[in-house]
């Protein structure tokens, strides 16, 4: 029943849609989920939910979508209502995000007086990015530096709302619209699906075209942006030069140029509209996908709320040695593992400058630029560290990967949340599910066979199913590089 109302919503923002002028190329007209002859609002529940799909075979570079200019919602185009530009003159020292912000609740509240309001009626009521996350759910993630941005991204929040608040006041905004709960759902809203135009660094929001679910850029080629920091870092100019994995610098300018457009689409003058682009060849009934840019699993949870089980630009931070950090001139950032387990070309480098005595640094380092071994017993050593380094991240967590899959598998495989509890209550690590029920007060329910659960319940653990999804993926990482150490061992030990 929930699936046919949205669906019924869906038809709703399409119809209105059609009538302001967002649309393919073609000029057909065409009715229910369907935009144009390119796409369709279809549902795809292994890879993002809802998003856009194909009507027809598409071939990589055709126009599938046009959304006049007309149709965003800018800053520029709320600002039209002489209340709220008067206002916003009155309050100079905010920042463009926090006034689109503004300027999306303040539509919201207009109601069905906005001309957005097809769309604003649309909008998804939560988001999980992480700074709606609570203590429960940012607890659980375990990973300190996760931990960290999360408590980042609220703080940012909390701070930014209270900046806004007379504003918001001189603008005589609902009692409901002037809480942290409202203008967080705003930021999250901009966050997770704004586009970028040239004139405001705040981005728009763009009817149906933030309907698009997200692709990720290809895999990179190892290590380039390590290269091209070295490079432009350091004495070595030598156009030949290449790493252990034959990364080379023209490597680094065909990357340099395919990183130009690391999106699908784009505001375009000449049409005066945002135009989307198929960034692939489509077969009728495929999920059309648009690459919003490239990012890790930790930042595609901070601003859109989702992570993706196979990422390759994800990256996995280890504590270091202070000593490993003064023994390079790369940046911490640059000091990572690959999502598939192999160290950064930077951390390999920075490891076997700090693995040689200070004295012999200086006539090794053209090996270490150039990504060659120094010897056998440095690399012995080095891949040791490593190993050991993260076995101890692994044993210091507060579960095991083993632990966090059997937990994952019963939130998937569970009917409803009584069943899910019957199948925790034989697991050895029951204190996360215990500390879940604590927070929102259900101990005592649990012998309750109808229990149902609130929308805020059913939301935080939707936030907990990401945080054990994520720190999954990063112990993976982790065990993916102690067999990348046990494999370059035993090359070295034969």
């Amino acid at each position: 029943m929930e699936e046919e109302d949205e669906d019924g919503s869906v038809e709703s923002l399409l119809r209105w849609a059609s009538q302001i002028g967002i649309s393919d190329a073609s000029t057909t007209t065409h009715h229910s989920l369907s935009l144009g002859s390119s796409l369709s609002v279809s549902h795809f529940p292994h890879s993002g939910g809802r998003g856009l799909g194909a009507v027809r075979d598409l071939r990589m570079g055709e126009l599938i979508l046009r959304v006049p200019k007309s149709a965003l919602m800018t800053t520029d185009s709320v600002m039209q209502d002489t209340n709220l530009s008067q206002a916003l003159n009155r309050h100079p020292s905010l920042s463009s995000t926090q006034i689109l912000n503004v300027c999306l609740l303040y539509e919201v509240g207009k109601v069905k007086a906005s001309r957005w309001y097809p769309y604003l009626v649309h909008l998804p009521k939560s988001y999980d990015i992480l700074a709606m996350f609570g203590e429960f759910e940012k607890t659980a993630l375990q990973v300190d530096e996760a931990i960290w941005v999360t408590e980042k991204a609220v703080l940012k929040a909390k701070s930014e709302w209270k900046q806004a608040h007379a504003l918001m006041e001189d603008l005589k905004f609902k009692p409901q619209l002037l809480t942290f709960k409202a203008w967080v759902w705003a930021s999250a809203t901009i966050s997770s699906r704004t586009l970028h135009i040239p004139w405001d660094s705040a981005g728009c929001l763009c009817p149906v075209g933030d309907l698009f679910n997200y692709d990720a850029p290809g895999k990179e080629p190892s290590d380039i942006g390590d290269l091209e920091d070295l490079l432009s870092s350091s004495s070595i100019h030598d156009g030949s030069l290449s790493n252990e994995d034959n990364t080379t610098v023209a490597d680094a300018e065909q990357l340099d140029s395919q990183s130009q457009r690391l999106t699908d689409g784009g505001f375009e003058d000449d049409a005066n509209a945002y135009c989307f682009y198929a960034r692939a060849n489509y077969n009728k009934g495929d999920q059309v996908l648009l690459c919003y840019g490239t990012y890790t699993n930790l930042e595609l949870l901070e601003h859109y709320g989702f992570i993706l089980q196979e990422n390759p630009n994800d990256k996995v931070f280890i504590p270091l040695e202070p000593a490993v950090y003064s023994s390079t001139s790369w940046s911490r950032e640059s000091l990572y593992i690959h999502y598939n387990g192999k160290p950064s070309f930077a951390l390999l480098a920075a490891l076997r400058l700090w693995a040689t005595p200070q004295i012999k640094r200086r006539s090794v380092a053209h090996f270490v630029y150039s990504g060659s071994k120094i010897s056998a017993d440095n690399e012995i050593f080095i891949m040791k560290w490593l190993s050991k380094t993260c076995h101890g991240v692994l044993k210091n967590s507060p579960t095991s990967i083993e632990d966090d899959t059997l937990l994952l598998n019963a939130m998937d495989n569970s009917q409803d949340f009584c069943t899910f509890l019957e199948v925790t209550k034989l697991m050895s690590f029951r204190d996360e599910v215990d500390t879940f029920l604590e927070v929102h007060n259900m101990k005592d329910k649990c012998s309750d066979s109808n229990i149902v659960l609130s929308r805020k319940t059913r939301w935080s653990m939707n936030k907990w199913k990401l945080s054990i999804q994520w720190r999954i993926n990063y112990k993976k990482v982790l065990l993916d590089c102690i067999s990348y150490c046990s494999q370059i061992l035993d090359s070295l030990m034969e």
